[in-house]
Protein backbone atom coordinates (compact mmCIF):
# COMPACT_ATOMS: atom_id res chain seq x y z
CA UNK A 1 0.00 0.00 0.00
CA UNK A 2 1.34 3.43 -0.97
CA UNK A 3 1.17 5.94 1.84
CA UNK A 4 0.28 9.48 0.68
CA UNK A 5 1.81 12.18 2.88
CA UNK A 6 0.30 15.45 4.04
CA UNK A 7 2.17 18.76 3.65
CA UNK A 8 2.99 18.61 7.36
CA UNK A 9 4.47 15.14 7.00
CA UNK A 10 6.51 16.21 3.98
CA UNK A 11 7.94 19.05 6.07
CA UNK A 12 8.95 16.55 8.75
CA UNK A 13 10.61 14.31 6.18
CA UNK A 14 12.42 17.36 4.81
CA UNK A 15 13.76 18.21 8.28
CA UNK A 16 15.19 14.71 8.48
CA UNK A 17 16.44 14.98 4.91
CA UNK A 18 18.31 18.20 5.61
CA UNK A 19 20.20 16.57 8.47
CA UNK A 20 21.18 13.73 6.14
CA UNK A 21 22.30 16.13 3.42
CA UNK A 22 24.25 18.35 5.82
CA UNK A 23 25.99 15.27 7.23
CA UNK A 24 27.00 14.08 3.76
CA UNK A 25 28.49 17.49 2.97
CA UNK A 26 30.48 17.42 6.21
CA UNK A 27 31.69 13.87 5.54
CA UNK A 28 32.68 14.87 2.01
CA UNK A 29 34.97 17.54 3.50
CA UNK A 30 36.92 15.00 5.57
CA UNK A 31 37.31 12.34 2.86
CA UNK A 32 41.02 11.98 2.08
CA UNK A 33 43.68 9.30 1.67
CA UNK A 34 44.56 7.75 5.02
CA UNK A 35 41.06 7.94 6.52
CA UNK A 36 39.53 4.63 7.63
CA UNK A 37 35.95 3.65 6.93
CA UNK A 38 35.30 3.06 10.61
CA UNK A 39 36.28 6.69 11.32
CA UNK A 40 33.66 7.86 8.82
CA UNK A 41 31.05 5.64 10.46
CA UNK A 42 31.83 7.12 13.88
CA UNK A 43 31.45 10.64 12.47
CA UNK A 44 28.09 9.74 10.87
CA UNK A 45 26.73 8.20 14.06
CA UNK A 46 27.77 11.14 16.22
CA UNK A 47 26.34 13.62 13.69
CA UNK A 48 22.89 12.04 13.99
CA UNK A 49 22.85 12.19 17.78
CA UNK A 50 24.18 15.76 17.85
CA UNK A 51 21.14 16.71 15.76
CA UNK A 52 18.68 14.89 18.06
CA UNK A 53 18.16 12.16 15.46
CA UNK A 54 18.87 8.43 15.24
CA UNK A 55 20.99 6.69 12.59
CA UNK A 56 18.40 4.91 10.46
CA UNK A 57 20.61 2.08 9.23
CA UNK A 58 22.20 0.86 12.47
CA UNK A 59 20.31 -2.22 13.57
CA UNK A 60 18.05 -2.19 10.50
CA UNK A 61 17.71 -5.90 9.75
CA UNK A 62 20.84 -6.20 11.93
CA UNK A 63 23.01 -3.89 9.78
CA UNK A 64 25.96 -3.14 12.07
CA UNK A 65 26.81 0.47 11.16
CA UNK A 66 25.35 3.98 10.87
CA UNK A 67 26.33 4.58 7.24
CA UNK A 68 26.88 2.41 4.17
CA UNK A 69 30.32 2.98 2.67
CA UNK A 70 30.89 1.49 -0.77
CA UNK A 71 34.41 1.73 -2.21
CA UNK A 72 35.27 1.23 -5.90
CA UNK A 73 33.56 -1.97 -7.06
CA UNK A 74 31.18 -2.06 -4.08
CA UNK A 75 27.74 -1.09 -5.36
CA UNK A 76 25.79 -0.59 -2.12
CA UNK A 77 25.56 -1.63 1.54
CA UNK A 78 29.28 -1.68 2.23
CA UNK A 79 29.98 -2.24 5.94
CA UNK A 80 32.55 0.18 7.40
CA UNK A 81 35.76 -1.52 8.53
CA UNK A 82 39.44 -0.71 8.95
CA UNK A 83 40.01 -0.20 5.21
CA UNK A 84 42.24 2.84 4.66
CA UNK A 85 41.18 5.12 1.79
CA UNK A 86 43.74 5.60 -0.96
CA UNK A 87 44.12 8.27 -3.61
CA UNK A 88 42.28 7.09 -6.70
CA UNK A 89 39.43 5.42 -4.79
CA UNK A 90 35.82 6.47 -5.18
CA UNK A 91 33.46 6.01 -2.25
CA UNK A 92 29.69 5.91 -2.07
CA UNK A 93 28.25 7.47 1.09
CA UNK A 94 24.68 6.26 1.75
CA UNK A 95 23.18 7.73 4.92
CA UNK A 96 19.79 7.89 6.57
CA UNK A 97 18.38 9.20 9.84
CA UNK A 98 15.13 9.10 11.76
CA UNK A 99 13.85 12.35 13.26
CA UNK A 100 10.60 12.47 15.24
CA UNK A 101 9.30 9.33 13.56
CA UNK A 102 10.16 10.30 9.97
CA UNK A 103 13.06 9.23 7.76
CA UNK A 104 15.43 10.93 5.35
CA UNK A 105 17.76 9.03 3.01
CA UNK A 106 20.39 10.22 0.55
CA UNK A 107 23.62 9.10 -1.10
CA UNK A 108 26.54 10.64 -2.95
CA UNK A 109 29.70 9.21 -4.48
CA UNK A 110 32.89 11.21 -3.99
CA UNK A 111 36.52 10.98 -5.12
CA UNK A 112 39.43 10.25 -2.80
CA UNK A 113 42.42 12.37 -3.78
CA UNK A 114 43.17 12.28 -7.51
CA UNK A 115 40.98 9.88 -9.47
CA UNK A 116 40.99 8.74 -13.09
CA UNK A 117 39.01 10.50 -15.80
CA UNK A 118 36.90 7.37 -16.26
CA UNK A 119 36.01 7.27 -12.56
CA UNK A 120 35.08 10.95 -12.57
CA UNK A 121 32.92 10.45 -15.67
CA UNK A 122 31.07 7.60 -13.95
CA UNK A 123 30.36 9.81 -10.94
CA UNK A 124 29.15 12.67 -13.14
CA UNK A 125 26.87 10.50 -15.28
CA UNK A 126 25.33 8.82 -12.24
CA UNK A 127 24.59 12.16 -10.59
CA UNK A 128 23.16 13.54 -13.84
CA UNK A 129 20.94 10.47 -14.27
CA UNK A 130 19.44 11.12 -10.84
CA UNK A 131 18.70 14.72 -11.83
CA UNK A 132 16.89 13.48 -14.95
CA UNK A 133 14.93 10.95 -12.92
CA UNK A 134 13.80 13.69 -10.56
CA UNK A 135 12.65 15.88 -13.45
CA UNK A 136 10.45 13.01 -14.63
CA UNK A 137 8.70 12.71 -11.25
CA UNK A 138 5.57 14.68 -12.12
CA UNK A 139 1.97 14.26 -11.02
CA UNK A 140 0.21 12.05 -13.57
CA UNK A 141 3.41 10.48 -14.87
CA UNK A 142 4.37 6.93 -13.97
CA UNK A 143 7.20 5.19 -12.17
CA UNK A 144 8.36 3.89 -15.55
CA UNK A 145 8.95 7.46 -16.74
CA UNK A 146 11.48 7.96 -13.92
CA UNK A 147 13.05 4.56 -14.58
CA UNK A 148 13.33 5.13 -18.33
CA UNK A 149 14.91 8.58 -17.91
CA UNK A 150 17.67 7.13 -15.72
CA UNK A 151 18.31 4.03 -17.82
CA UNK A 152 18.26 5.81 -21.19
CA UNK A 153 20.78 8.41 -20.04
CA UNK A 154 23.14 5.91 -18.37
CA UNK A 155 23.16 3.48 -21.27
CA UNK A 156 23.93 6.34 -23.65
CA UNK A 157 27.42 6.28 -22.11
CA UNK A 158 27.66 2.48 -22.41
CA UNK A 159 27.32 2.10 -18.65
CA UNK A 160 24.78 -0.21 -17.02
CA UNK A 161 22.14 0.30 -14.33
CA UNK A 162 21.97 -2.19 -11.49
CA UNK A 163 18.79 -4.29 -11.50
CA UNK A 164 19.06 -6.03 -8.13
CA UNK A 165 18.63 -2.88 -6.03
CA UNK A 166 16.06 -0.13 -6.57
CA UNK A 167 14.67 3.07 -5.11
CA UNK A 168 11.69 3.08 -2.78
CA UNK A 169 8.97 4.97 -0.99
CA UNK A 170 9.98 6.53 2.32
CA UNK A 171 8.32 8.33 5.23
CA UNK A 172 7.36 6.75 8.53
CA UNK A 173 9.44 3.77 7.49
CA UNK A 174 12.85 3.73 5.82
CA UNK A 175 11.52 1.53 3.02
CA UNK A 176 7.90 1.82 1.87
CA UNK A 177 5.98 1.07 -1.29
CA UNK A 178 6.41 1.56 -4.19
CA UNK A 179 9.72 0.23 -5.51
CA UNK A 180 11.37 2.59 -8.01
CA UNK A 181 13.60 0.68 -10.47
CA UNK A 182 16.37 2.48 -12.36
CA UNK A 183 15.31 0.73 -15.58
CA UNK A 184 11.94 0.55 -17.25
CA UNK A 185 9.51 1.70 -19.90
CA UNK A 186 7.82 5.07 -20.35
CA UNK A 187 4.15 5.09 -19.41
CA UNK A 188 4.36 1.90 -17.35
CA UNK A 189 4.01 1.35 -13.63
CA UNK A 190 2.19 3.12 -10.83
CA UNK A 191 0.84 6.60 -11.54
CA UNK A 192 2.53 9.35 -9.53
CA UNK A 193 0.23 11.25 -7.18
CA UNK A 194 0.63 14.43 -5.16
CA UNK A 195 1.89 13.51 -1.68
CA UNK A 196 4.00 10.53 -2.66
CA UNK A 197 7.52 10.61 -1.21
CA UNK A 198 10.16 8.56 -3.00
CA UNK A 199 13.86 7.85 -2.63
CA UNK A 200 15.34 7.75 -6.14
CA UNK A 201 18.76 6.11 -6.25
CA UNK A 202 20.51 5.13 -9.47
CA UNK A 203 23.38 2.68 -9.03
CA UNK A 204 25.55 2.65 -12.15
CA UNK A 205 28.36 0.30 -13.18
CA UNK A 206 31.05 0.88 -15.78
CA UNK A 207 30.74 -2.78 -16.76
CA UNK A 208 28.02 -5.40 -16.35
CA UNK A 209 24.91 -4.68 -14.28
CA UNK A 210 25.31 -7.97 -12.41
CA UNK A 211 26.06 -7.90 -8.68
CA UNK A 212 27.11 -10.40 -6.03
CA UNK A 213 26.45 -10.15 -2.28
CA UNK A 214 29.48 -11.07 -0.17
CA UNK A 215 29.33 -13.62 2.67
CA UNK A 216 28.65 -10.83 5.22
CA UNK A 217 25.12 -10.79 3.79
CA UNK A 218 25.20 -7.06 2.99
CA UNK A 219 28.07 -5.88 0.81
CA UNK A 220 27.03 -5.95 -2.86
CA UNK A 221 29.85 -5.80 -5.41
CA UNK A 222 29.97 -5.79 -9.20
CA UNK A 223 30.33 -9.33 -10.50
CA UNK A 224 32.99 -8.26 -13.01
CA UNK A 225 34.93 -6.06 -10.56
CA UNK A 226 34.13 -2.83 -12.41
CA UNK A 227 33.65 0.52 -10.69
CA UNK A 228 30.20 1.49 -9.43
CA UNK A 229 28.67 4.83 -8.37
CA UNK A 230 25.51 5.66 -6.42
CA UNK A 231 23.48 8.84 -5.88
CA UNK A 232 20.18 9.24 -4.05
CA UNK A 233 17.68 11.95 -3.14
CA UNK A 234 14.44 11.79 -1.19
CA UNK A 235 11.79 13.71 -3.15
CA UNK A 236 8.12 14.64 -2.78
CA UNK A 237 5.66 14.63 -5.66
CA UNK A 238 3.85 17.99 -5.57
CA UNK A 239 1.42 19.86 -7.81
CA UNK A 240 4.28 22.26 -8.60
CA UNK A 241 6.69 19.51 -9.62
CA UNK A 242 9.18 17.33 -7.73
CA UNK A 243 10.54 18.76 -4.49
CA UNK A 244 13.93 17.51 -3.32
CA UNK A 245 13.86 16.97 0.45
CA UNK A 246 17.54 16.12 0.85
CA UNK A 247 19.27 19.34 -0.15
CA UNK A 248 21.75 20.68 2.43
CA UNK A 249 21.37 24.09 4.04
CA UNK A 250 24.14 25.36 1.72
CA UNK A 251 22.20 24.43 -1.45
CA UNK A 252 21.58 27.27 -3.91
CA UNK A 253 19.46 26.53 -7.03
Amino acid sequence: MIYIKTESEIEKIQKAGRIVANALQEIKKIIKPGLTLIEIDKFAEEYAYKNHAKPAFKGYHAFPASICLSVNNVVVHGIPDQYVLRSGDIIGLDYGIELDGYFGDSAITVPVGDISESAQKLIDVTRESLDLGIKSALVGCRIGDISYSIQHYVEGFSYSVVRNFVGHGIGRKLHEEPPVPNYGTKGKGIKLEQGMVLALEPMVNIGSPETVVLPDGWTAVTRDGSLSAHFEHTIAITKNGPKVLTYPDSYEP
